[in-house]
C-alpha cells in the first residue's frame, strides 16, 4: 500500500482539508472538511477516491462546518453510510455551535454529531492503515491527533504548525496543556515523523523540535 495525500484549502481561513487514500484500492478518508463542500466533492471526483470515513481533529468551524453536508452527499452518491469519527467528546460544545460560528464568520455550515467519538488509545483506519489516536488538548479541549508510527506520518490539526503552535487565547484554551501534549506525546515519537497540519505547509517533528521558537527553552 502506498498512502497518497492531497490538500484542499477551504474557507477564508485557508484550512487544509486533507484527502488520504491507498493508490491501489483508491479508498481513503477526508480529514477536517471545514467548508466549501462542492470543492471537496469536485476534488474527490478528480482523484477518483472512494471515501470510507470523515475524520475530525477538533470542533472549530473552519475544520468541521462542512462535515455533516459532506457525510450526507457521500452517503447518497456512494450508496453506503460514510461515518464521521472524532474528535474527543470534550469538543461537543463546539460542534453543537457550528451554525452560530459559521453565521458569525459569514460561512455556510451545520452543527454535527459524529458517528463515533474518539478517545486516547483508539485507532482509526486510513486507507487500510491503523492510525493511533492521541488526545492533545490546549487549542480545544477535545483535539485529537492521528499518528501512524509504521508510516512515520501524523495528522496534527491545529496543535502544531511549521514555526508555530495552535492558538490558546480562547476562553477554553490552555497553553500549558498544549505544550505538554506536544512535548510529551508528539515529539517523543521521533524526529523523522512528518506531519500535515491544519494551516500552511507541513513539517516534521524533528524540524519543529529544533527550530520552532515556541518549543525552545
Amino acid at each position: 500500500m502506498t498512502l497518497k495525500a492531497a490538500v484542499i484549502p477551504v474557507t477564508p481561513f485557508q484550512q487544509n482539508c486533507a484527502v488520504l487514500w491507498d493508490d491501489v484500492t483508491m479508498r481513503g478518508v477526508v480529514v477536517d472538511p471545514g467548508g466549501e463542500v462542492d470543492r471537496i466533492l469536485a476534488a474527490l471526483g478528480e482523484l477518483k477516491v472512494t471515501v470510507e470515513r470523515i475524520l475530525l481533529t477538533h470542533g472549530h468551524v473552519d475544520h468541521a462546518a462542512g462535515a455533516d453536508e459532506l457525510r450526507e452527499s457521500l452517503t447518497a452518491s456512494q450508496g453506503v453510510p460514510v461515518p464521521i469519527e472524532g474528535p474527543d467528546r470534550r469538543d461537543q460544545f463546539l460542534l453543537d455551535g457550528l451554525e452560530d460560528a459559521a453565521a458569525k464568520w459569514d460561512l455556510g455550515g451545520r452543527n454535527v454529531t459524529p458517528d463515533r467519538w474518539l478517545v486516547e488509545g483508539d485507532t482509526v483506519e486510513i486507507a487500510g492503515e491503523a492510525f493511533k489516536v492521541l488526545h492533545c488538548p490546549g487549542h480545544t479541549p477535545g483535539h485529537v491527533v492521528f499518528v501512524s508510527e509504521s508510516l512515520r506520518v501524523a495528522l496534527v490539526g491545529d496543535v502544531l504548525f511549521r514555526g508555530s503552535i495552535g492558538r490558546t487565547d480562547f476562553e477554553y484554551g490552555d497553553h500549558a496543556a498544549l505544550l505538554a501534549a506536544i512535548h510529551g506525546k508528539l515529539l517523543p515519537l521521533g524526529d523523522d515523523i512528518g506531519f500535515l497540519c491544519g494551516h500552511g505547509p507541513g513539517s516534521s517533528f524533528g524540524h519543529e523540535r529544533q527550530r520552532n521558537p515556541f518549543l525552545q527553552g
